[in-house]
């Protein structure tokens, strides 16, 4: 058996393969639409064709008639929900379901067809007769609209710092351009499923989400049900990039369908449905105005961006957080603007505001380089700040130049000729391209217990969530650590909302979380006096986290990339792809490479591909699927590498920082730059398609 000095040095920063790598590939992981719970009944939505308007009429006649339907849930017999339940922004309309007869939206759900099968309900559902009043409704998005207003200050106010006007008229030169980004969606593989039920008084539920404590929090105040009284489970989780952080229109919809019924009920949403009634990344219109002297010094940066929203729910889509903390100028204004539309409120997706702020700054600093004469590399080293460039407070580990550094080196940045178009082979344009950028890390208020086993193992219960990214192999790790022992000696329990309170996989901060309530946990455990076993101890973050100074925390990245791109067909090809993390201390390295290279992907994804449409005459999604909604497949992705450099969170206990969204963040103003240097033509506006890169033929 291994010494406790050999398991420490051993546990943290090994490669080890997912401990549940076994159990995925022989297909005996069980995700939600696994379940297998006796006289389980299914539902199946309907959801309104239009985008404004009321329910006239709902006639189950048809429906109840078919084989093996139990009933129809609408909103003449459902359970009375409580409007104050929301999430992160406050209360949410949107889980208001079923509720009255209004529709606010496309795709909202109306009513929920239950049957003895899955088939059964969806041949009942579709001759469910349904009349609407059509209203006449909103759904175009623009900067300019008459309904816009200031978004919600969640994230801090707007920043306004120095002389704005002096400040631009006297830079050697000026930036002044739009950049826009379509509706998102999270795409993840496993589309949504809940199976809910009661027994002996409480609420049981297998789900797919991103932290079963969270989403068992909004149930319990939107059913109006004693916290204890429900139980959420989320064992295995097949990919959720925020479609997941939140409680779903199937869980409500099945708890619902469970009480009034008085059977298990499992909701499975179709693909469509998924588009339709799931949170998406909302459409963003940004505008960049930067300015420095000849030296590439900036003096100024303006950045103000408008997304699109709901009025049933606050959201913020923070696109100027990087412009807060990358760089350094004397002037700094912000202004974020939210526009209500008749849409489904969105949502936390894939690096929620960095992504689509961070390709507006990156490429608004790539077009500044370009006008200079100067390296985009240099400019950015040119303009390192010392603290927080609006906050004023000191960074806890900002790592940003040795990414760059690295990064130019490995990539062979520096023989790069700047000038834009000048390499080709054969009837292909080539050209590299690269951005920086941050996202905010730190930890958040959780608990985790552990038992001091009789056979000398450690049980460790927190209630963290894996979504695939490999979560249980880095908390095993991570007790391991803290407790002296070797990995084979933890049994580690997550998913579980009867486990206490935790912080949701998502934000980039699950895993530091989880983290720092673990290794508490284990101190208290190894400086408790000896005693017989079994021995448990618990341990609450929260006092821990209110303690901490103010500082300004991040993860940071530079991307570099290569494109092909064939003017005569305007085909765009990533050849190749580096990106380069300040992450913190890795826990497991391939764990670690494998969300950097899959954030990659994503970018690339929304930099080539994602394109949410919205039919303006029906307000309907017109891309509900992935024959519509194109996401990179594994033709599309590049040789890819992913490099980290040293980095630590002093903060930390084990000195670790979120590595989740970083890997997205930098890389569509990296590709967009690239498309820049191969043709010589800015592309602002997502995704970089055909229709924006053919050119015409002489």
């Amino acid at each position: 058996m291994n010494t406790p000095d050999e398991c420490r040095a051993g546990a943290v920063g090994v490669a080890r393969a997912r401990l549940d790598g076994p159990d995925k590939v022989a297909g005996r992981a069980r995700y939600a639409a696994d379940a297998q719970v006796p006289g389980t009944v299914q539902g199946h939505l309907v959801t309104a064709p239009i985008a404004r308007g009321r329910i006239r009429r709902i006639d189950p006649g048809a429906a109840l008639a078919l084989p093996g339907v139990v009933g129809v849930l609408d909103h003449r017999n459902a359970p009375r929900l409580d409007p104050a339940a929301g999430n992160f922004f406050g209360p949410d309309g949107s889980l208001q379901l079923l509720q009255d007869d209004a529709i606010p939206y496309a795709g909202r759900a109306v009513a929920l067809v239950v049957a003895e099968t899955f088939e059964q309900a969806r041949a009942a559902a579709a001759v469910l007769r349904i009349d609407y009043e059509t209203e006449a409704h909103d759904t175009a998005f623009s900067a300019a609209h008459p309904a816009a207003r200031p978004a919600l200050t969640v994230f801090g106010d707007d920043a306004d710092t120095g002389d704005e006007d002096a400040e631009l008229a006297s830079c050697a030169a000026v930036v002044d351009a739009r950049y826009r980004t379509p509706e998102q969606h999270g795409a993840a593989m496993e589309p949504h499923s809940a199976t809910a039920w009661w027994e002996n008084g409480r609420l049981e539920v297998l789900d797919c989400n991103q932290g079963p404590f969270t989403v068992a929090m909004t149930l319990a105040t939107l059913m109006r049900i004693d916290p204890a009284r429900i139980r959420i489970r989320a064992e295995h989780v097949g990919g959720g990039f925020g479609s997941k952080s939140m409680l779903g229109p199937h869980l409500v919809l099945a708890a619902m369908a469970a009480t009034v019924f008085d059977r298990p009920v499992r909701v499975d949403l179709t693909r469509p449905q998924v588009f339709q009634t799931v949170a998406m990344r909302p459409a963003t219109d940004q505008r960049i105005r930067i300015g420095a002297d000849a030296d590439g010094r900036l003096r100024a940066i303006h950045h103000e961006a408008a997304f699109a929203s709901s009025p049933l729910a606050g959201y913020v889509e923070n696109c100027t957080e990087a412009t807060k903390i990358l760089y350094a100028a004397p002037a700094i204004r912000t202004r974020l603007t939210t526009v209500p539309l008749d849409i489904l409120p969105p949502y936390s997706v894939r690096g929620p505001g960095l992504a689509p702020g961070s390709f507006a700054l990156e490429s608004a600093m790539d077009e500044l380089a370009a006008l200079l004469g100067i390296d985009p590399v240099d400019l950015r080293l040119r303009n390192e700040p010392d603290t927080g460039p609006v906050s004023g407070l000191p960074f806890r580990g900002r790592n940003l130049t040795a990414c760059l550094r690295e990064g130019a080196r490995r990539f062979g940045w520096h023989t790069r000729d700047h000038r834009p178009r000048r390499r080709r082979e054969g009837p292909l344009l080539i050209g590299t391209g690269m951005a920086a950028t941050n996202f905010g890390t730190g930890a958040l208020p959780s608990s985790a217990g552990i038992t001091a086993e009789v056979d000398g193992t450690y049980t460790v219960a927190v209630g963290a969530s894996d979504i695939g990214t490999g979560a249980r192999t880095a908390l095993t790790a991570i007790a391991a650590d803290a407790l002296g022992v070797h990995p084979d000696h933890i049994r580690l329990r997550i998913a579980d909302s009867d486990l206490g309170h935790a912080w949701a996989a998502g934000g980039s901060r699950g895993t530091t979380s989880w983290a720092w309530a673990v290794t508490s946990a284990a101190a208290k455990l190894r400086a408790a006096p000896p005693t017989t076993r079994p021995l448990t101890v618990t341990a609450d973050t929260t006092e821990a986290f209110a303690a901490l100074s103010y500082a300004e925390r991040h993860a940071y990245s530079a991307v570099f990339t290569e494109v092909t791109v064939d003017p005569a067909t305007g085909e765009v090809r990533v050849r190749r792809m580096l990106g380069m993390f300040a992450a913190g201390r890795i826990v497991n390295p391939l764990l670690a490479r494998s969300q950097a290279v899959g954030g990659m992907i994503t970018g690339l994804s929304m930099a080539l591909h994602e394109d949410g449409v919205r039919d303006r005459d029906s307000g309907r999604n017109a891309t509900p699927d992935f024959a519509g909604y194109h996401i990179a497949a594994h033709a599309d992705v590049p040789d890819i590498e992913a490099r980290f450099v040293a980095d630590h969170d002093p903060d930390d206990p084990s000195g670790i920082k979120g590595i989740g969204e970083i890997g997205t963040v930098g890389t569509a103003a990296a590709i967009a730059n690239a498309v820049w240097h191969a043709t010589g033509t800015r592309r602002r506006h997502l995704p970089i398609n055909l229709s924006r890169t053919l050119e015409p033929t002489t």
